[in-house]
């Protein structure tokens, strides 16, 4: 007798599993499916709100705003974000809208204004200018929410603060770069002052000294020395002329006898004559012949001497030419030592000059740098007074509201339909899941190629199950009974989800895609 074996289809094999798994299967498939159904249906919607604000670059030269304006202007962006962005001005427009009532009965302010800074997000738009720097025409403030007249509210105050944080800011900066400059101007003015008093204060105190005058105090010393040249020139004829009087006095009449006190007079006056030209009439030795020539001439007047008398028309016409001789050369010589004089205070210029224009150098360093920052600070307060009168009439760097907010009309989450696909997926893959694991943990036999494939002895014959009246009430209960209670159970959980969709901040955040 030949045995034939049939063998099941992937098909039957399904049905067949399905047949024996399909409570445990819905029952896996329904949990979460049902969650994922309830909470998707009660997911709160999400709306979302744009401002556009458009950044009107300034129109100051860039001679007056500066290289560095748009850098600048960046920098002020980014800054005015951060202040906007900041816990006690979020907090503010919370408080003011009344937003997040739920998260403020159980979070911190901070933690409140976290959750409001994760709603809102900022773009940038920028362009690239001539200069190969990124510079920013306009950025969008969006903001979401679930009360869509609420949300655009919000969004446009969000940009009036940036708009009114900017003008203040602008202002701010100016008024402060004005003031800043301004001190700093005064200080160099007094520096400068300082500088130019101590300029002049050295200047004369040094007159005649100075570097300019050094061409000045050479002529000057030219000039005196050839006046000395004269003067000494003029006395060594003056000597002559004395030295050939005296000469002629010794050798008039009477002048032989040679201890005559006339002929000693004469001596003495040749004796004093050579004297004074090396001292002066205070000298000790010109003091004593004069006072010997006194002597012999009250001698002399006396009578007592027997002098030879002297003819009337030579002797005294000597002695005057004598006495005016002496007076020429004492009048020369008081003229050549004031020359010295001047000659030496002259030299004495000549000599300092080097030193005083070191000193010079050193003190108009000082006063051209005073007088250089001086005339730039003043050339930037005059920029910076100008950038204030110009800023004032909003011709810088401005913020202006471009596309108010408007209230939107559709929510941009939650995707319930996306939500439910995705729950579908899951809950499938899950009941699958579990009936595969349950079919491997599973030893009995269900059919007979089961028994067939695990012994070799031969099956003889099949009995099917035999259900009687009974058993087929008593299982017709049990699966009323199971359906009632998979029922109960999945509108459970539905109701479970969806309050918990509803009422928990995190669930929401969770299943709902997007910024959050």
């Amino acid at each position: 007798m030949q045995t034939v074996v049939r063998t099941s289809s992937g098909l039957e094999v399904a049905l067949a599993v399905w047949h024996r798994r399909k409570w445990l299967a819905s029952l896996v498939f329904l949990v979460p499916f049902s969650a994922f159904a309830g909470a998707t249906r009660t997911l709160p919607a999400v709306y979302e709100s744009t401002a556009t604000v458009l950044v009107e670059h300034q129109l100051i030269p860039e001679r007056l705003a500066g290289p560095s304006a748009a850098d600048e202007l960046e920098t002020r962006l980014r800054s005015v974000s951060q202040q906007i962005l900041s816990r006690s001005r979020l907090y503010a427009l919370i408080t003011q809208f009344d937003l997040y009532p739920e998260q403020r009965a159980q979070m911190t302010p901070e933690m409140v204004a976290e959750r409001m800074r994760r709603d809102i997000e900022i773009d940038f738009n920028a362009v690239r200018d001539t200069s190969g720097r990124d510079a920013t025409i306009a950025f969008s403030l969006n903001y979401r929410g679930r009360d869509p007249e609420v949300v655009a509210q919000v969004t446009n105050a969000l940009a009036a603060l940036f708009v009114e944080e900017n003008t203040r800011m602008r202002e701010q900066q100016t008024a402060g770069t004005t003031a800043f400059l301004e001190a700093q101007l005064a200080d160099a003015k007094r520096q400068l002052e300082v500088e130019e008093q101590r300029m002049g204060q050295f200047k004369d105190r040094y007159l005649g000294e100075l570097p300019e005058q050094q061409a000045t105090n050479l002529a000057a010393l030219e000039r005196l020395n050839t006046q000395l040249r004269v003067i000494s020139d003029r006395e060594l004829r003056a000597i002559e002329r004395r030295n050939d009087l005296t000469k002629q006095l010794a050798e008039s009449p009477g002048g032989g006898a040679a201890d005559s006190p006339a002929a000693r007079l004469g001596k003495l006056r040749l004796e004093l004559a050579d004297l004074r030209t090396r001292y002066t009439d205070e000298h000790p030795e010109v003091v004593r012949v004069r006072d010997e020539i006194a002597a012999l001439q009250r001698q002399l007047a006396a009578g007592g001497g027997n002098p030879t008398p002297t003819p009337a028309s030579s002797a005294p016409d000597i002695q005057n030419n004598l006495a005016e001789v002496d007076k020429e050369l004492a009048t020369l010589r008081s003229q050549e030592q004031t020359l010295q004089r001047a000659i030496a205070s002259y030299e004495q210029r000549v000599e300092n000059a080097p030193r005083r224009e070191q000193e010079l150098q050193q003190i108009s360093r000082d006063y051209n740098t005073s007088k250089e920052l001086y005339q730039s600070l003043l050339q930037r307060y005059e920029d910076a007074q100008l950038a204030e009168r110009m800023q004032q009439r909003l011709q810088g760097d401005q913020f202006r509201v471009l596309d108010p907010a408007v209230p939107s009309r559709q929510p941009v989450a939650p995707h319930r339909i996306r939500l439910l696909l995705m729950g579908l997926m899951l809950s499938m893959g899950g009941a699958a899941g579990v009936v595969l694991l349950a079919e491997t943990r599973d030893t009995s036999f269900h059919t007979v190629d089961d028994v067939r494939a695990f012994t070799s002895v031969p099956v003889l014959i099949s009995v099917p199950p035999i259900f009687t009246l009974e058993d087929v009430r008593r299982r017709r209960l049990q699966l009323s009974l199971a359906a009632l209670a998979t029922a109960l159970g999945a509108a459970g959980i539905i109701v479970a989800s969806s309050y918990l969709a509803r009422s928990s901040d995190l669930l929401v955040r969770l299943l709902t895609p997007g910024r959050f």
